[in-house]
Protein backbone atom coordinates (compact mmCIF):
# COMPACT_ATOMS: atom_id res chain seq x y z
CA UNK A 1 0.00 0.00 0.00
CA UNK A 2 1.20 2.96 -0.91
CA UNK A 3 0.30 7.06 -0.62
CA UNK A 4 0.22 8.97 -3.90
CA UNK A 5 0.50 13.13 -4.77
CA UNK A 6 -0.86 14.00 -8.37
CA UNK A 7 -0.17 17.58 -10.11
CA UNK A 8 -0.83 17.46 -13.58
CA UNK A 9 -3.45 15.18 -15.63
CA UNK A 10 -3.98 12.86 -13.50
CA UNK A 11 -5.88 15.51 -11.23
CA UNK A 12 -8.22 15.20 -14.38
CA UNK A 13 -10.40 12.46 -12.39
CA UNK A 14 -12.31 11.04 -15.26
CA UNK A 15 -8.13 10.07 -16.92
CA UNK A 16 -6.82 8.88 -13.42
CA UNK A 17 -9.94 6.50 -12.94
CA UNK A 18 -9.37 5.48 -16.48
CA UNK A 19 -5.22 4.91 -15.72
CA UNK A 20 -6.43 2.71 -12.62
CA UNK A 21 -9.59 1.33 -13.48
CA UNK A 22 -11.89 1.87 -10.79
CA UNK A 23 -13.73 5.13 -9.30
CA UNK A 24 -11.37 6.73 -6.71
CA UNK A 25 -12.25 10.10 -4.30
CA UNK A 26 -8.94 12.13 -4.21
CA UNK A 27 -9.04 15.27 -1.68
CA UNK A 28 -7.26 18.57 -2.25
CA UNK A 29 -3.47 18.97 -1.55
CA UNK A 30 -0.30 20.57 -1.60
CA UNK A 31 3.43 20.33 -2.28
CA UNK A 32 5.76 22.99 -0.81
CA UNK A 33 9.28 23.75 -2.65
CA UNK A 34 7.89 22.81 -6.02
CA UNK A 35 6.45 24.16 -8.63
CA UNK A 36 4.32 22.79 -12.00
CA UNK A 37 5.12 23.48 -15.65
CA UNK A 38 4.37 22.51 -19.09
CA UNK A 39 7.09 19.97 -20.89
CA UNK A 40 8.24 21.87 -23.58
CA UNK A 41 6.73 20.50 -27.10
CA UNK A 42 4.58 17.92 -24.90
CA UNK A 43 0.82 18.37 -24.01
CA UNK A 44 1.70 16.87 -20.06
CA UNK A 45 3.65 19.01 -17.18
CA UNK A 46 6.46 18.05 -15.58
CA UNK A 47 7.26 19.13 -11.51
CA UNK A 48 10.24 20.67 -10.47
CA UNK A 49 11.87 21.47 -6.85
CA UNK A 50 11.56 25.30 -6.65
CA UNK A 51 11.81 26.62 -3.47
CA UNK A 52 9.50 29.05 -1.97
CA UNK A 53 6.56 27.91 -4.20
CA UNK A 54 3.58 25.57 -3.90
CA UNK A 55 2.60 22.59 -6.12
CA UNK A 56 -1.56 22.05 -6.03
CA UNK A 57 -2.47 18.78 -6.24
CA UNK A 58 -5.04 16.19 -5.38
CA UNK A 59 -3.73 12.96 -2.44
CA UNK A 60 -4.95 9.76 -2.83
CA UNK A 61 -4.00 7.21 -0.05
CA UNK A 62 -3.85 3.67 -0.07
CA UNK A 63 -2.92 2.32 -3.37
CA UNK A 64 -2.59 -1.26 -3.69
CA UNK A 65 -0.31 -3.06 -5.88
CA UNK A 66 -2.45 -3.59 -8.38
CA UNK A 67 -3.24 0.10 -8.61
CA UNK A 68 0.67 1.56 -8.47
CA UNK A 69 1.53 -1.09 -11.21
CA UNK A 70 -1.19 0.61 -13.21
CA UNK A 71 0.33 3.90 -12.26
CA UNK A 72 3.68 3.09 -12.73
CA UNK A 73 2.68 1.49 -16.31
CA UNK A 74 0.98 4.76 -17.88
CA UNK A 75 3.46 7.70 -15.76
CA UNK A 76 6.56 4.99 -16.50
CA UNK A 77 5.78 5.39 -20.14
CA UNK A 78 6.65 9.00 -19.76
CA UNK A 79 9.65 8.36 -18.49
CA UNK A 80 8.51 9.27 -15.06
CA UNK A 81 9.28 7.47 -11.92
CA UNK A 82 8.19 8.02 -8.22
CA UNK A 83 10.02 9.73 -5.06
CA UNK A 84 8.44 9.82 -1.45
CA UNK A 85 8.02 13.55 -0.25
CA UNK A 86 6.38 15.31 2.61
CA UNK A 87 3.36 17.21 1.47
CA UNK A 88 2.32 20.72 2.87
CA UNK A 89 0.58 18.92 6.47
CA UNK A 90 3.13 16.53 6.81
CA UNK A 91 2.16 13.11 5.41
CA UNK A 92 4.37 11.05 3.08
CA UNK A 93 3.28 10.41 -0.57
CA UNK A 94 5.00 9.57 -3.80
CA UNK A 95 5.37 11.98 -6.62
CA UNK A 96 6.14 10.97 -9.90
CA UNK A 97 9.02 13.28 -11.45
CA UNK A 98 10.78 12.97 -15.27
CA UNK A 99 14.08 10.68 -15.53
CA UNK A 100 16.50 13.35 -15.73
CA UNK A 101 17.19 15.20 -18.98
CA UNK A 102 14.37 13.68 -20.33
CA UNK A 103 12.22 16.24 -20.60
CA UNK A 104 12.46 20.46 -20.35
CA UNK A 105 10.08 22.31 -18.51
CA UNK A 106 8.23 25.12 -20.41
CA UNK A 107 5.36 27.07 -19.62
CA UNK A 108 3.85 27.55 -16.32
CA UNK A 109 1.37 24.57 -16.49
CA UNK A 110 -2.56 25.34 -15.88
CA UNK A 111 -4.85 21.72 -15.25
CA UNK A 112 -7.83 24.21 -16.42
CA UNK A 113 -6.27 25.14 -19.57
CA UNK A 114 -5.21 21.17 -20.37
CA UNK A 115 -8.96 20.41 -19.67
CA UNK A 116 -10.09 22.97 -21.99
CA UNK A 117 -7.51 22.05 -25.37
CA UNK A 118 -6.29 18.63 -24.31
CA UNK A 119 -8.45 16.99 -21.70
CA UNK A 120 -11.34 15.11 -23.62
CA UNK A 121 -8.16 13.67 -26.42
CA UNK A 122 -5.34 12.95 -23.92
CA UNK A 123 -8.80 10.95 -22.07
CA UNK A 124 -9.70 8.98 -24.93
CA UNK A 125 -6.21 7.85 -25.60
CA UNK A 126 -5.67 6.85 -21.97
CA UNK A 127 -8.18 3.93 -23.23
CA UNK A 128 -5.68 2.75 -25.81
CA UNK A 129 -2.90 3.23 -23.36
CA UNK A 130 -4.15 1.08 -20.58
CA UNK A 131 -5.55 -1.56 -23.14
CA UNK A 132 -1.65 -1.85 -23.61
CA UNK A 133 -1.36 -2.52 -19.07
CA UNK A 134 0.47 -5.88 -18.93
CA UNK A 135 0.69 -6.35 -23.12
CA UNK A 136 3.41 -4.50 -24.09
CA UNK A 137 6.24 -2.36 -22.09
CA UNK A 138 5.66 1.03 -21.35
CA UNK A 139 8.50 2.51 -23.18
CA UNK A 140 7.29 0.74 -26.39
CA UNK A 141 3.39 2.20 -25.98
CA UNK A 142 5.64 5.85 -25.29
CA UNK A 143 7.07 5.85 -29.22
CA UNK A 144 3.84 5.31 -30.46
CA UNK A 145 1.82 8.26 -28.34
CA UNK A 146 1.67 11.01 -30.86
CA UNK A 147 0.01 8.91 -32.92
CA UNK A 148 -2.27 7.71 -30.54
CA UNK A 149 -3.38 10.79 -29.60
CA UNK A 150 -4.17 11.24 -33.28
CA UNK A 151 -6.29 8.52 -32.92
CA UNK A 152 -7.76 9.57 -29.80
CA UNK A 153 -9.20 12.73 -31.62
CA UNK A 154 -10.70 10.73 -34.29
CA UNK A 155 -12.54 8.81 -32.01
CA UNK A 156 -14.22 11.71 -30.22
CA UNK A 157 -14.96 12.56 -33.78
CA UNK A 158 -16.45 9.59 -34.77
CA UNK A 159 -18.64 9.36 -30.95
CA UNK A 160 -20.03 12.09 -32.37
CA UNK A 161 -22.07 9.85 -35.32
CA UNK A 162 -24.16 10.59 -38.32
CA UNK A 163 -27.37 10.79 -39.41
CA UNK A 164 -29.66 7.31 -39.49
CA UNK A 165 -32.09 8.17 -41.95
CA UNK A 166 -31.97 4.67 -43.89
CA UNK A 167 -29.68 2.58 -42.02
CA UNK A 168 -30.38 0.84 -38.61
CA UNK A 169 -29.67 2.48 -35.37
CA UNK A 170 -27.16 0.93 -33.23
CA UNK A 171 -25.78 1.39 -29.88
CA UNK A 172 -22.36 0.11 -28.47
CA UNK A 173 -24.09 -3.18 -27.02
CA UNK A 174 -25.00 -4.28 -30.95
CA UNK A 175 -21.21 -5.54 -30.83
CA UNK A 176 -19.73 -7.67 -28.75
CA UNK A 177 -15.85 -8.56 -28.58
CA UNK A 178 -14.89 -11.23 -27.08
CA UNK A 179 -10.49 -10.09 -27.55
CA UNK A 180 -9.24 -7.20 -29.38
CA UNK A 181 -5.19 -7.92 -30.36
CA UNK A 182 -2.55 -5.26 -31.86
CA UNK A 183 0.08 -7.46 -33.95
CA UNK A 184 1.69 -4.20 -35.10
CA UNK A 185 1.99 -0.98 -34.27
CA UNK A 186 4.96 1.68 -35.26
CA UNK A 187 3.62 4.85 -36.68
CA UNK A 188 0.27 3.12 -37.98
CA UNK A 189 -1.77 0.22 -36.62
CA UNK A 190 -3.06 -3.01 -37.49
CA UNK A 191 -6.03 -3.94 -34.57
CA UNK A 192 -7.43 -7.72 -34.65
CA UNK A 193 -11.41 -8.17 -32.93
CA UNK A 194 -12.63 -11.82 -32.24
CA UNK A 195 -16.34 -10.05 -32.52
CA UNK A 196 -19.99 -10.68 -33.19
CA UNK A 197 -22.77 -8.78 -33.85
CA UNK A 198 -26.46 -8.12 -34.14
CA UNK A 199 -27.90 -9.13 -37.59
CA UNK A 200 -31.15 -6.92 -38.97
CA UNK A 201 -33.35 -9.97 -37.68
CA UNK A 202 -31.97 -9.32 -33.86
CA UNK A 203 -29.97 -12.77 -33.89
CA UNK A 204 -26.23 -12.70 -32.86
CA UNK A 205 -23.64 -13.12 -35.86
CA UNK A 206 -21.22 -16.25 -35.73
CA UNK A 207 -18.27 -15.22 -33.71
CA UNK A 208 -15.69 -14.01 -36.58
CA UNK A 209 -12.05 -12.64 -36.54
CA UNK A 210 -12.15 -9.00 -38.38
CA UNK A 211 -8.85 -6.86 -38.68
CA UNK A 212 -9.07 -3.00 -39.73
CA UNK A 213 -5.64 -0.56 -40.26
CA UNK A 214 -5.85 2.15 -37.76
CA UNK A 215 -4.25 5.43 -39.53
CA UNK A 216 -6.56 8.43 -37.82
CA UNK A 217 -8.42 11.24 -40.04
CA UNK A 218 -6.78 13.19 -42.64
CA UNK A 219 -8.15 16.50 -44.34
CA UNK A 220 -8.01 16.97 -48.35
CA UNK A 221 -8.66 20.24 -49.87
CA UNK A 222 -8.44 21.37 -53.08
CA UNK A 223 -7.54 24.72 -53.54
CA UNK A 224 -9.53 26.42 -56.30
CA UNK A 225 -8.83 30.62 -58.16
CA UNK A 226 -12.41 30.97 -59.36
CA UNK A 227 -11.21 33.96 -61.33
CA UNK A 228 -8.73 32.34 -63.23
CA UNK A 229 -10.62 29.02 -63.40
CA UNK A 230 -7.42 27.00 -61.73
CA UNK A 231 -6.70 24.73 -59.34
CA UNK A 232 -3.58 23.17 -57.14
CA UNK A 233 -3.25 19.86 -57.04
CA UNK A 234 0.37 18.07 -55.84
CA UNK A 235 2.29 15.45 -57.01
CA UNK A 236 4.40 12.69 -54.43
CA UNK A 237 5.66 9.29 -54.00
CA UNK A 238 2.89 7.03 -52.48
CA UNK A 239 3.88 3.67 -50.78
CA UNK A 240 0.38 2.40 -51.52
CA UNK A 241 0.57 2.44 -55.26
CA UNK A 242 4.22 1.19 -54.85
CA UNK A 243 3.72 -1.57 -52.41
CA UNK A 244 0.64 -2.80 -55.37
CA UNK A 245 3.03 -2.91 -58.35
CA UNK A 246 2.03 0.32 -60.05
CA UNK A 247 4.34 1.64 -62.53
CA UNK A 248 4.18 4.94 -61.54
CA UNK A 249 3.90 5.07 -57.69
CA UNK A 250 4.17 9.22 -58.00
CA UNK A 251 0.56 10.32 -57.59
CA UNK A 252 -1.41 13.67 -58.37
CA UNK A 253 -3.96 14.47 -55.09
CA UNK A 254 -5.64 17.06 -53.45
CA UNK A 255 -3.37 18.54 -50.96
CA UNK A 256 -3.70 16.40 -47.65
CA UNK A 257 -2.17 15.11 -44.30
CA UNK A 258 -3.36 13.43 -41.12
CA UNK A 259 -5.58 16.01 -38.59
CA UNK A 260 -3.37 16.76 -35.29
CA UNK A 261 -4.98 15.91 -32.16
CA UNK A 262 -5.34 19.24 -30.92
CA UNK A 263 -6.29 20.70 -34.34
CA UNK A 264 -9.79 21.20 -36.65
CA UNK A 265 -9.87 19.53 -40.02
CA UNK A 266 -10.18 23.10 -41.47
CA UNK A 267 -7.12 24.31 -39.25
CA UNK A 268 -5.25 20.76 -40.64
CA UNK A 269 -6.61 21.78 -44.41
CA UNK A 270 -5.08 25.47 -43.99
CA UNK A 271 -2.00 24.04 -42.68
CA UNK A 272 -1.02 21.50 -45.27
CA UNK A 273 -1.75 23.85 -47.93
CA UNK A 274 0.96 25.85 -46.32
CA UNK A 275 3.50 23.28 -45.46
CA UNK A 276 2.68 21.41 -49.33
CA UNK A 277 2.18 24.27 -51.68
CA UNK A 278 2.59 27.35 -50.00
CA UNK A 279 -0.91 28.70 -50.60
CA UNK A 280 -3.18 30.54 -48.42
CA UNK A 281 -6.83 29.97 -48.57
CA UNK A 282 -9.73 31.63 -47.75
CA UNK A 283 -12.92 30.49 -47.58
CA UNK A 284 -13.02 26.28 -47.23
CA UNK A 285 -15.72 24.54 -48.49
CA UNK A 286 -17.26 21.39 -47.22
CA UNK A 287 -17.44 18.57 -50.01
CA UNK A 288 -18.02 15.42 -48.36
CA UNK A 289 -16.94 13.35 -44.93
CA UNK A 290 -16.39 9.91 -45.51
CA UNK A 291 -14.64 6.14 -44.68
CA UNK A 292 -12.49 5.97 -47.99
CA UNK A 293 -12.09 1.94 -47.25
CA UNK A 294 -14.47 0.98 -44.55
CA UNK A 295 -14.04 -2.56 -45.30
CA UNK A 296 -10.73 -2.80 -43.71
CA UNK A 297 -9.65 0.91 -42.71
CA UNK A 298 -10.74 2.95 -39.71
CA UNK A 299 -9.55 5.77 -41.69
CA UNK A 300 -11.87 9.00 -42.14
CA UNK A 301 -11.24 11.72 -44.40
CA UNK A 302 -12.99 15.18 -44.52
CA UNK A 303 -12.69 17.04 -47.84
CA UNK A 304 -13.11 20.41 -48.76
CA UNK A 305 -12.62 22.82 -52.32
CA UNK A 306 -10.74 26.08 -51.39
CA UNK A 307 -10.94 29.27 -52.48
CA UNK A 308 -7.58 31.07 -53.19
CA UNK A 309 -5.37 33.13 -55.65
CA UNK A 310 -3.39 30.84 -58.36
CA UNK A 311 -1.74 33.90 -60.32
CA UNK A 312 1.51 31.45 -60.77
CA UNK A 313 0.97 28.55 -63.00
CA UNK A 314 4.50 27.42 -62.44
CA UNK A 315 5.43 24.29 -60.46
CA UNK A 316 6.35 24.78 -56.80
CA UNK A 317 7.80 22.75 -54.16
CA UNK A 318 7.23 21.96 -50.72
CA UNK A 319 6.76 19.66 -48.49
CA UNK A 320 8.58 18.72 -44.48
CA UNK A 321 11.60 17.85 -44.66
CA UNK A 322 11.59 15.92 -41.23
CA UNK A 323 8.89 13.63 -42.71
CA UNK A 324 11.31 13.05 -45.87
CA UNK A 325 8.48 14.64 -48.06
CA UNK A 326 9.32 15.73 -51.39
CA UNK A 327 6.15 17.39 -53.23
CA UNK A 328 5.72 19.15 -56.22
CA UNK A 329 2.54 21.22 -56.84
CA UNK A 330 0.95 21.87 -60.41
CA UNK A 331 -1.77 24.97 -60.80
CA UNK A 332 -3.82 23.76 -63.96
CA UNK A 333 -6.80 24.53 -65.46
CA UNK A 334 -10.17 23.42 -64.55
CA UNK A 335 -10.67 21.54 -67.54
CA UNK A 336 -7.04 20.20 -67.11
CA UNK A 337 -7.92 18.58 -64.33
CA UNK A 338 -11.15 17.00 -65.55
CA UNK A 339 -9.25 15.36 -68.43
CA UNK A 340 -6.96 14.34 -65.56
CA UNK A 341 -9.89 12.85 -64.12
CA UNK A 342 -11.21 10.61 -67.11
CA UNK A 343 -8.16 9.46 -68.13
CA UNK A 344 -7.95 8.14 -65.10
CA UNK A 345 -4.04 10.10 -64.36
CA UNK A 346 -5.62 11.54 -61.46
CA UNK A 347 -6.44 8.26 -59.33
CA UNK A 348 -7.71 8.26 -56.20
CA UNK A 349 -10.45 8.97 -54.52
CA UNK A 350 -10.45 12.08 -52.20
CA UNK A 351 -9.47 13.93 -55.68
CA UNK A 352 -11.98 12.41 -58.11
CA UNK A 353 -14.39 13.22 -55.83
CA UNK A 354 -13.66 16.94 -55.06
CA UNK A 355 -13.02 17.34 -59.01
CA UNK A 356 -16.49 16.05 -59.59
CA UNK A 357 -18.03 18.37 -56.70
CA UNK A 358 -16.24 21.02 -58.40
CA UNK A 359 -17.41 20.39 -61.64
CA UNK A 360 -21.16 20.55 -60.65
CA UNK A 361 -20.53 23.87 -58.78
CA UNK A 362 -18.21 25.22 -60.59
CA UNK A 363 -20.33 27.79 -62.42
CA UNK A 364 -21.99 28.77 -58.89
CA UNK A 365 -18.34 29.78 -57.39
CA UNK A 366 -17.36 31.76 -60.73
CA UNK A 367 -20.17 34.09 -60.66
CA UNK A 368 -20.24 34.99 -56.99
CA UNK A 369 -16.25 35.76 -57.84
Amino acid sequence: MADFFFYGTLCHLPLLEIVLGRPVAPEPARLPDHAVFWAQNQPFPLIVAAPGQTAQGLFLPGMSDEDIARLDFYEGGFAFHTRDLALADGRIARVYFPDPGHWLPGAPWSLADWVAVRGAVVTATAQDFMRLYGVKPAEEVLRRYPMMLTRGAARLRAAQGGPSVLRRDTTAADVDVGAQRQPYARYFAIEEYDLRYRRFDGSWSDQTTRAAFISGDAATVLPYDPVRDRVLVVEQFRPGPYSRGDANPWLLEAVAGRIDPFETPEDCARREAQEEAGVGLRKLIPVASYYPSPGAKGEFLYSYVALCDLPDDSPRHGGMADEVEDIRAHVIPFDLLMDLVRRPEAANAPLILTAMWLAANRQRLRDAA
